[in-house]
């Protein structure tokens, strides 16, 4: 339900709600028992939460994530991108565009020196440039790309801390 501001109101969460949500984003295949033993709560509770976190968006869905470093060699870099110009229009159409190149794992609207920031997989140098040169660079308004190459991951997370 949309609040007078025109947004989508944000859901109140207790102590168990964060408890429940950091062990979910740990482990989003912990079974039910775990999360009884976890909790001290029995199944028909947690159920419940699960659902309204669902229901409310709090949890948007559930994937697997992969290790990079097992997958044949695949280079992670991430670009800054700078455009033309800031207007609504012109954000929106890059937005579009990026949001249909599979090499784009991520992509962030940022403010400060540059437009977007980019997170970018590919396999190797000779595809990065490819990437970079043949399909970024050539979309409308493109005016620079910054890339900075990731050398070693010292840390990687998806869990987001809840207090």
């Amino acid at each position: 339900m949309i609040n007078e501001k025109g947004s989508f109101p944000v859901p109140k969460l207790d102590s168990i709600d964060k408890q429940l949500l950091t062990l979910l984003q740990q482990n989003s295949k912990m079974n039910v028992k775990e999360l009884e033993n976890q909790l001290n709560l029995t199944k028909t509770p947690i159920y419940e939460r699960i659902k309204r976190y669902e229901r409310e968006g709090i949890i948007e869905k559930y994937v697997a994530v992969l290790n990079t470093s097992k997958l044949d060699n695949l280079m992670v870099v991430f670009c800054s991108v700078t455009l033309d110009s800031q207007n609504l229009e012109v954000i929106e159409t890059f937005r579009e565009d990026v949001a249909n190149i599979p090499e784009v794992v991520e992509c962030y609207l940022m403010g400060g020196a540059n437009d977007f920031l980019l997170k970018v997989i590919v396999k190797n140098l000779e595809d990065y440039h490819q990437f970079s040169s043949g399909r970024l660079a050539a979309l409308p308004n493109v005016s620079k790309i910054r890339s900075t190459f990731v050398l070693n991951k010292v840390k990687n997370s998806t869990v987001i801390p809840i207090s």
